[in-house]
């Protein structure tokens, strides 16, 4: 009797200790704008509300606002989550890398449980800087410019349909990326587990059926400095 207390003890404290994790997950930033897309309809663009940013597996001082933009050291590689799910919507975002090479993304329809690799499920939208071919040569050959130019993968089991099939990701079908401290645009659409991506003002890239289509969104810490402006997201329903 006394050994199955002792068991019980250890569950229940167990448990307490992850809901205790969940719970003190911290407020990062209060950056970018959602609405509904029935208020930009009917011009009610006041109702726009500020998007909240959660601590996932980061660290306090790897995420800063400065003025209109959100600065991400890259460091330790983890995500910060939004404040709410979404299923439905159109999301703006404006990204730069400030050196070559450097690694990131945003996750859509994401629960924001990372695991062992410190990354979440999900579908990644990638964001890496044109040198990161050149830095990441093997036996002399480059990995294809698409790679870095807006690929759609499913992450954590979620498995999506790739419209330009690369393995089991989405390619590109033409690169439209800037180089490194320049801006780049993505317009990311999430209808009913599928996406379409905008990269500078041309859509280039899609999924379909993917397996999650409900989550959070989250931004990408993975090793190196990133910023990002102008967050938009329009919720469909």
């Amino acid at each position: 009797m006394k050994k199955q207390v002792i068991s019980i003890c250890i569950i229940l404290s167990i448990f307490l200790l992850k809901t205790s994790r969940i719970s003190s997950q911290e407020l990062v930033a209060t950056f970018g704008k959602s609405i509904h897309m029935k208020d930009v309809l009917s011009g009610k663009l006041k109702n726009a509300k500020p998007v909240k940013w959660y601590q996932v597996n980061t660290e306090a001082d790897s995420w800063r606002v400065s003025g209109e933009t959100l600065k991400c050291t890259g460091l330790p590689i983890g995500v910060i989550r939004s404040e709410k799910e979404y299923e439905n919507f159109i999301m703006h975002i404006e990204w730069s890398h400030r050196a070559p090479g450097g690694n990131s993304g945003t996750f859509v329809w994401s629960k924001a449980q990372p695991g062992e690799n410190r990354l979440p499920d999900g579908v990644e939208v990638q964001m890496l800087d044109l040198e990161w071919i050149r830095l990441n040569t093997r036996d002399g050959v480059e990995p294809p410019i698409a790679y870095v130019h807006g690929e759609l993968f499913g992450v954590g089991g979620v498995e999506i349909i790739p419209e330009n099939p690369r393995g089991k990701r989405s390619k590109s079908i033409e690169n439209r990326v800037k180089g490194t401290k320049e801006w780049n645009i993505y317009e990311v659409v999430c209808v009913d587990g599928n996406i379409k991506l905008s990269v500078n003002g041309k859509f280039v890239n899609g999924i379909t059926n993917s397996s999650q289509k409900k989550g959070y969104i989250c931004l990408e810490a993975e090793g190196s400095e990133i910023h990002f402006r102008n967050i938009q997201i329009i919720e469909l329903d």
